[in-house]
């Protein structure tokens, strides 16, 4: 078979995209083909992606009470696009459900929410979510929470997963959430392994010893994750796959990042600025899509090819890497996995059904 061929038979789902910020913050119809963001029902279609997590992301900068509207608010932005596209696209909650809208021609939509901040430490709220349609939870994002300690803060609130975060841990068990290791610590990380009685998964991370970052999971987590059945999901973000380009892309991301928020307040007076930023941010090489394939190589070599899969957190960065400019350019990834010498099989769990596996 081609590699075109396989990638049309096989199942191809992207276990993290943050589309549902540019439903709710910018409006965005992807029910057409636009320019904006990564993903769109259309480009979709174009790259072969049969399902796909949409991850409803809540900041941790944000009061409890926020944190939980926002979230109900992000969810009915992806239900009033699934009302709106009932013949492109349906809510999916298990992997039957999935196989049977690619049969139907139809994108399989799952949920998953990005932080638990939404919960506000009360499990009827995870219940609700979880009837919602949400089926993995990320523990915390860019900070500590009420659940865990966040990869991205030096101080350390509860040195791995809190008193409720086992309780979380365990109704989410009970429910058939999936814990996200993603953005979590490397106490909470281990936390979570001994705390957890079903798999656990990371939605978008990469190999810290290909590109030495915290956001990044270490050998050994990945054969402690893969021993428990787990699944890690490469993300696609170029400071995660490259330390060379992450050094580099730092500071210019910082300015982008301050020179967007200033637009954002008065866009006359910054737009030279932000203009600048962008054009900057932009004109660093980035690392290929082949990096993104030495990472799942990496796994494999480390655990087999079991428990590797793409995330790919489209919407969510700001820069991809060459090659992988949007969603509609996933075959690539299939086309690099049969250069390297990968079977029907493989191609096929890693390309989605590693992940399905576990829903």
């Amino acid at each position: 078979m081609t590699p075109q061929e396989i990638h049309k038979k096989i199942l191809v789902l992207d276990s993290h995209c943050d589309t549902p910020i540019m439903l709710r913050r910018k409006g965005l119809d992807i029910g057409k083909r636009t320019d904006i963001g990564h993903v769109d029902l259309v480009r979709m279609k174009e790259g072969g992606v049969n399902a796909s997590f949409f991850a409803i992301y809540v900041s941790n900068k944000w009061e409890p009470f926020e944190c939980t509207f926002k979230a109900l608010e992000a969810l009915a932005s992806v239900y009033d696009m699934l009302g709106k596209y009932p013949h492109l696209a349906s809510l999916a909650t298990d992997a039957q459900t999935a196989r049977k809208l690619k049969d139907q021609g139809k994108i399989a939509i799952f949920l998953g929410m990005e932080n638990a901040g939404p919960v506000h430490k009360d499990l009827s709220l995870l219940r609700l979510f979880y009837r919602m349609g949400v089926r993995y939870i990320t523990l915390t994002h860019a900070g500590n929470n009420e659940v865990c300690d966040s990869c991205a803060t030096e101080e350390k609130r509860w040195h791995g997963v809190s008193p409720f975060g086992r309780e979380l841990i365990a109704e989410m068990n009970r429910l058939g959430i999936l814990v996200d290791v993603a953005h979590i610590s490397d106490e909470a990380f281990y936390d979570v392994l001994k705390y957890s009685t079903r798999p656990v998964v990371s939605t978008h991370s990469c190999c810290r010893a290909l590109c030495d970052v915290p956001r990044n999971l270490t050998d050994q987590m990945i054969k402690d994750l893969a021993a428990r059945g787990g699944v890690l999901q490469i993300n696609f973000n170029p400071p995660f796959l490259d330390k060379e380009y992450s050094l580099a892309v730092d500071p210019l991301l910082d300015e982008y990042e301050d020179a967007e928020a200033a637009y954002a307040q008065d866009p006359d007076g910054s737009r030279e600025r932000m203009e600048k930023a962008k054009k900057a941010l932009f004109a660093l090489p980035r690392p290929s899509y082949k990096r993104v394939v030495d990472h799942i190589d990496h796994v494999v070599s480390l655990v087999g090819p079991d428990h590797v899969g793409i995330g790919s957190d489209f919407d969510g960065i700001e820069v991809c890497p060459e090659g992988l400019e949007d969603i509609s350019r996933i075959p690539i990834l299939t086309e690099e996995l049969c250069a390297r010498g990968y079977s029907f099989d493989d191609i096929e769990k890693i390309m989605g059904g590693n992940f399905l596996r576990l829903l």
